[in-house]
């Protein structure tokens, strides 16, 4: 075939796809994103006509001409498409780019013709505006405030941005299809099992084949997948490879051959017998007495489980004031019970890490591992305290990473590709290890968001005003505890502390149960309470007679208040700008601008608003350093932790540094290193939204202190100025949506009319950029709210694929209107607060009070596909009875 106008005579191994065979010859602008035609990352042009080139067979390709992303155009020559592209600004991660661009210049542009391509990060209106030839103004300088282009911006278009994998081996001289080795892992067939026998010999006798591992390689140190800046933030309950497996899917043993056919051959000659054991899948009846217990085992002090016996991995119980006299005292009560579902975070690119030794660990070698992770710096130190080893003897960097949204704040696929490089080496064998996990896997193994039941009774008196609050939560956090202990607090926490009352009683549990566990996706846990609360403050309005926005203005806090949810206020945040009436009043005003009338005969019509309120900051710490170096040659190089993997932070980390150095250096050559644990000193991660106001904090104080240095005449060179963030105070941020929908009672369909987003940004520091971060956020929610769910059967997953999970295709998500609410942060740098969780938050409240005022029904389950609101309109029941 012909590839990018190249002749190649190599011949396809039996059964390989065409996507598979380009990467191997090296055109790593294809992506693999998931295996089954669904997503549309790996298309190419074969013979002018987008493929799928995952489901095409590379025989097929036979005297063919094959055209990459990098093949339809250079960076100094682009093709108009990937013009387009770039100056709309049409992609964040940019790990589906290729696909769009190569789609859409062939003159495929309808909803039709690219359903088969997704997008994780964007809301699809910027690619839209692509498509459409729509561009931004470009910014003629990178100063904050202006829409400045992202750095890899002409490197995401033409294909040359390198992610986790599209780089070769550490050896350049050595062929990275042949010398790294590729890993494969057995998953579990059981909920709940002791592994009482593991035959590795067939497996290991077949020719290609390294190494097995199986829980007799276990370093025998708990840990836990999550990743925090303290590691005693989350329950050490996990292993490497366990001789007890706690759910359907989790590792049993791994293989490490020369390539993925062998190590999945491999596993198929492995004999592995279960003494099975009893499993609880409902997280109602885990902690109920006699329930098979998950980590019953485990010592609740060592390993930070709150109950152990009871299945409760965390939990909080209080009250301020008296909430039951709150409630006697009131004129109006409501009280409701809500259900969130498991909802998969879909990053386009899947988990995935390299691992190799740069050198012998006696000889003062470092075990280096690339990995798709937002936190490289805290799987450095916890792949250090797992394996023995040192922090100074583990490096991890990251290239550009294809989204992450909370997925990749763990340590999943790290330590096991550590563990087989450094059993290789006791060997001595000295080869690359990488694990590329599948789509299925991405659904099998990987935690997504916790479900949540959340019970709410409000009270309120004759004007609205509340007088009692109370919350009984419950979080299934799956086999294992990342993460649960912070989702559930950080849940509990901005959502019942944005509205002020004297009253209020929390009591919220985590618990294990024998399924896939849950961890960190964005909005962590607010998204479920937020649901709930919202919810029952809509019905609270309709029964004092107030409007949405009015309820919210009577008992919003306001600057100067506590935030208070069942205990001491944190002592932490500074609130000191109120962005939430502006945003209320934006959103009330959007909607009363049109009117949208129903589709057609038989659709109901109604409108829904929700709020949300978030801290810029993580609590329990988040730091940051940074350097700000003017080389001997002019140039300005940003040395940061923090991760780019569609954030933006690394554009912002440009704006600051040009606007704190000005005249000083030539703005067009300050360049970003990231991502690395030898880039800087510390950083905490890409998570909580920091890459603005963290690492950005950290980034503009050293740029601060570089032009200090200019300004006193230094003129040695390299010139470097340091800076750092220690996370705090912390400040909160505010969202208002607002929905119109229409609802067709014959079938359930709900369709979204029009949709507007207030957010409270304090000083937008990049207004593309952001703009695209809530549409981004706007956009997940609405999967949520509609269509996402993880379902499980008996403990098995059975959506492991897109088109049975249905991630929202470019057709499904409506234009949202994005508005910005005038506020100034004292906190952030130039007055900016953190954006990119928060838009989740009220996405799915704002949709259900719409369908509630539709149909006078309350939903009460996530998500409202058809077949649940179908149910709610023609039941006679309550689908979510109160207990």
């Amino acid at each position: 075939m012909i590839v990018n106008g190249s002749p190649t005579d190599t011949p396809p191994a039996p059964g390989q796809c065409l996507r598979t065979y380009l990467r191997t010859a090296g055109h790593l602008d294809v992506k693999k994103g998931c295996d089954a035609g669904d997503c549309g990352a790996c298309t190419v042009l074969v013979d002018g006509q987008p493929r799928q080139s995952c489901l095409v067979p590379a025989v097929r390709a036979a005297d063919a001409e094959v055209t990459t992303l990098a093949g339809l155009g250079a960076s100094d020559d682009l093709h108009p498409t990937q013009r387009t592209f770039l100056e709309a600004q049409g992609f964040q991660c940019g790990f589906c780019t290729a696909g769009f661009v190569l789609t859409a210049s062939t003159g495929a542009c309808t909803d039709r013709d690219l359903k088969g391509n997704l997008c994780r990060c964007t809301g699809y209106r910027s690619i839209r505006d692509a498509i459409a030839g729509t561009s931004r103004d470009a910014a003629t300088t990178p100063a904050v405030g202006e829409s400045t282009r992202p750095p890899a911006a002409v490197d995401v278009v033409t294909g040359r941005a390198a992610y986790t994998l599209d780089v070769p081996a550490t050896d350049p001289t050595t062929d990275p299809a042949t010398d790294t080795l590729h890993l494969a892992v057995l998953q579990s067939p059981h909920s709940h099992a002791a592994i009482t026998r593991i035959d590795t010999a067939a497996a290991e006798a077949l020719p290609g084949v390294h190494l097995v591992l199986t829980h007799r390689d276990d370093p025998g140190v708990l840990f836990s997948t999550a990743r925090h800046d303290s590691r005693l933030d989350d329950p050490d309950d996990t292993r490497v490879l366990d001789d007890v497996v706690r759910f359907t899917g989790q590792r049993v043993a791994a293989v490490v051959a020369d390539s993925p056919a062998i190590a999945e051959a491999a596993l198929g000659l492995l004999t592995v017998e279960y003494d099975v054991r009893p499993a609880v899948h409902d997280p109602e009846a885990a902690r109920a007495a006699g329930a098979p217990r998950v980590h019953g085992e485990k010592d609740p002090v060592t390993s930070r489980i709150s109950e152990p016996g009871r299945n409760v991995v965390a939990q909080t119980h209080g009250e301020v004031g008296d909430v039951p006299a709150g409630l006697a005292a009131a004129t109006h009560r409501v009280h409701g019970t809500w259900r969130t579902a498991r909802v998969n975070q879909a990053a386009m690119e899947t988990h995935a890490a390299r691992a190799w030794l740069d050198a012998p660990l006696a000889e003062g070698g470092r075990l280096v591992v690339r990995s798709s992770s937002q936190v490289p710096f805290l799987v450095r130190d916890e792949l250090a305290h797992v394996l023995g080893l040192e922090p100074t003897q583990v490096r991890v960097t990251t290239g550009r990473v294809g989204g992450g949204f909370g997925g990749k704040q763990e340590m999943l696929v790290e330590d096991l590709v550590a563990l087989a490089v450094l059993r290789l080496a006791e060997r001595g064998v000295h080869r690359p290890v990488q694990w590329e996990l599948t789509r299925e896997q991405q659904f099998t193994l990987v935690p997504g968001r916790h479900p949540f039941r959340v019970e709410v009774e409000l009270g309120a008196d004759a004007d609205g005003v509340l007088t009692a609050m109370r919350l009984d939560v419950l979080s299934d956090t799956g086999a294992y505890g990342n993460h649960a202990v912070g989702v559930l607090f950080h849940g509990c926490h901005e959502s019942v502390a944005l509205y002020r009352c004297a009253n209020k009683r929390v009591d919220a549990e985590a618990v294990y149960t024998h399924t896939v566990p849950a961890g960190a996706f964005r909005g962590y846990g607010l998204g479920q309470v937020i649901f709930a609360i919202e919810s029952a403050l809509d019905d609270l309005a309709r029964e004092v007679g107030l409007s949405a926005a009015e309820i919210r203005r009577r008992n919003a806090v306001v600057p100067g208040d506590e935030l208070v949810v069942n205990g001491p206020a944190v002592d932490d945040i500074v609130h000191a700008t109120d962005g939430l009436p502006q945003c209320l009043d934006l959103v009330e005003q959007a909607l009363a601008a049109s009117e949208d009338g129903p589709p057609g005969p038989g659709w109901l019509v109604g409108e829904g608003l929700a709020a949300a309120m978030i801290a810029t900051i993580p609590p329990r710490g988040h730091h940051s350093t940074a350097t700000v170096t003017l080389t001997e040659d002019g140039s300005v190089e940003v040395g940061v932790g923090s991760a780019e993997f569609g954030n933006g932070s690394a554009t912002v980390h440009v704006q600051l540094v040009a606007t704190a150095l000005g005249d000083r250096v030539d703005p067009d050559r300050i360049r970003v290193r990231g991502g690395d644990t030898d880039a800087a000193a510390y950083d905490t991660g890409a998570y909580g939204s920091t890459g603005s106001v963290v690492a950005g904090g950290a980034v503009h104080a050293a740029a601060q202190d570089l032009a200090r240095l200019l300004d006193a005449g230094e003129t040695r060179r390299p010139l470097v100025g340091s800076g750092e963030h220690h996370g705090t105070p912390r400040s909160v941020a505010f969202n208002v949506h607002g929905v119109r929908v229409a609802v067709h009672p014959p079938t359930g369909e709900v369709r979204v009319l029009r949709s507007v987003h207030a957010a409270d940004a304090g000083v937008v520091l990049n207004p593309e950029q952001l703009r695209g971060q809530v549409e981004g956020g706007v956009a997940q929610g609405f999967g949520s709210a509609l269509q996402e769910e993880v379902r499980l059967e008996d403990g098995v997953v059975t959506t492991r694929t897109f088109r049975d999970y249905r991630v929202p295709q470019i057709g499904q998500v409506p234009h949202t209107e994005v508005l910005f609410a005038d506020t100034v942060d004292p906190v952030g740098p130039h007055g900016a607060k953190s954006m990119s969780e928060a838009p989740y938050n009220p996405v799915a409240p704002a949709v259900a009070n719409a369908v509630r005022d539709a149909t006078g029904r309350r939903p009460r389950e996530l998500p409202m596909s058809r077949d649940r609101v179908w149910r709610l309109l023609t039941s006679e029941e309550d689908p979510c009875p109160t207990p």
